[in-house]
């Protein structure tokens, strides 16, 4: 005679100690579980509302300057370290772990310009309006010393921007042309110019790093080579790119901040059309800086707000603003990816979180895993038109929605005006422009 004997092992429902979890049998068999999509789908959705209700961005504002802040920098060793220029010729240093100033630096006459740490974290530059650099040692000066600039170089013309190499003890300034310069020497080892105008910023690339970019005034932006000492190439668009960003990854991939309200995401071997033009602000953009990813970047705006762009996305996908800010005027993401820096017109350096509603301090492990399912749901059922809804959803300043608004209005405008001159016209005699390559005017070898 055969029985049947129900047969447990002990080891999977058991708790070791007192102390550990109750495990819980699952069973995967999409049978016996025929409501799984829609209790998912409540989750995804619960997780949604979660994220915008805990979605509070601001950290702290550093205060103490007394002017505009023009320019930032951060420290290449150090996470907590920022530094900051302003208007009237003041740099500061700032501790960001404790939130305040722990030095303040007359550097120049007139506008701080540009700033720039050295590879090594041991000193930083400065241009101004007074036509000359300065180097600082980054350390405070033993009590009884003074102030004073380790070395300063007197130009001819006024210095709008300045970058360090990544490796080398080589920096490069800009104004009415680019110079590379030696540390050791007080004259420019070489100049390169491509045409006659003043450039307002050059900077570095992290990668290859005998690569640099250029944007100058009369709309072009140009790419040279260290060690050719000549300029490669550039490119003409339709109005006039106020600074540029190599991105951290890859090499050959650059973004632009345009006056245009757009920002343009170049590869630089193909400079006919951008890979993407990311589309959301609604004034002129005036500064962008990637995150150490390369994933995504964030961009500064005259229209008083900052907005974190993925790279390969022609939307933002988060806004940030508050009632006092004014227009921002230099923006930087740290280097442990987690906070976003920006310097405004009213004086202020505001502190942000680059994830919105992410959760400060140390996580427990199943707070972590319930962090992981929430992402993936919220992944799996992103395009669900009510979780799309909330997702996306951004309170604006009036202004902006506004000119949002109107701008709508315009492009639409110019749709209809083109669709009707097609339709009016011979066949082929107007071609058609893709919106990437409406904004190149010319590429120049």
């Amino acid at each position: 005679m055969r029985v049947k004997v129900l047969s447990r092992n002990p080891d999977d429902y058991v708790r070791e100690t007192k102390l550990d979890l109750q495990r819980v049998p699952r069973n995967y068999d999409p049978a016996l579980h025929p409501f799984e999509v829609a209790r998912e789908y409540t989750r995804a959705l619960n997780a949604t509302k979660l994220e915008r209700v805990f979605a509070k961005p601001f950290l702290s504002s550093l205060d103490g300057h007394r002017d505009g802040v023009n320019c930032m920098a951060k420290h290449p060793k150090s996470l907590s370290t920022v530094l900051s220029g302003a208007c009237d010729g003041e740099v500061k240093i700032w501790n960001l772990t404790k939130r305040q100033c722990i030095r303040t630096i007359q550097a120049h006459e007139g506008f701080v310009r540009g700033m720039c740490a050295r590879f090594c974290g041991t000193s930083f530059f400065t241009v101004g309006d007074d036509k000359t650099v300065k180097q600082w040692k980054m350390d405070s000066p033993e009590y009884g010393e003074e102030e004073e600039p380790i070395h300063t170089i007197l130009g001819k013309t006024v210095y709008t921007g300045i970058d360090h190499h990544w490796k080398e003890p080589v920096f490069a300034t800009c104004g009415h042309q680019v110079d590379i310069w030696d540390e050791q020497r007080t004259s420019p080892k070489c100049s390169l110019t491509w045409g006659f105008d003043s450039i307002s910023s050059v900077k570095f690339n992290p990668i290859e790093t005998y690569l640099l970019g250029s944007c100058a005034s009369d709309r072009n932006i140009v790419l040279y080579d260290m060690r050719k000492s000549t300029p490669l190439k550039k490119v003409i668009l339709n109005m006039r790119t106020n600074t540029l960003c190599w991105n951290p990854m890859e090499a050959f991939i650059f973004t632009a901040a345009n006056e245009d309200y757009n920002l343009y995401t170049f590869d630089m071997r193909f400079l006919d059309s951008p890979v993407m033009v990311h589309m959301d602000h609604v004034s002129a953009v005036l500064d962008v800086d990637y995150s150490p990813t390369g994933k995504e970047f964030v961009s500064a705006s005259f229209d008083k707000s900052i907005r974190i762009f993925p790279v390969d996305k022609g939307h933002s996908r988060e806004v940030y603003h508050t009632k006092r800010m004014q227009h921002v005027i230099t923006v930087k993401w740290t280097s442990d990816n987690k906070y976003i820096l920006c310097g405004s017109d009213e004086m202020n350096i505001r502190l942000w979180k680059a994830n919105a509603s992410e959760k400060l301090g140390v996580l427990a492990p199943r707070e972590k895993a319930a962090m992981n399912y929430n992402q993936k749901l919220k992944e799996k059922f992103q395009f669900h038109p009510q979780i799309r809804r909330i997702a996306q959803h951004r309170h604006l300043p009036k202004s902006i929605y506004c000119q949002i608004k109107e701008q709508r209005i315009m492009r639409e405008a110019r749709r209809r005006k083109e669709l009707n001159r097609r339709k009016h016209s011979k066949p082929g005699s107007v071609p058609f422009v893709s919106e990437r390559k409406k904004h190149i005017v010319a590429v120049v070898k």
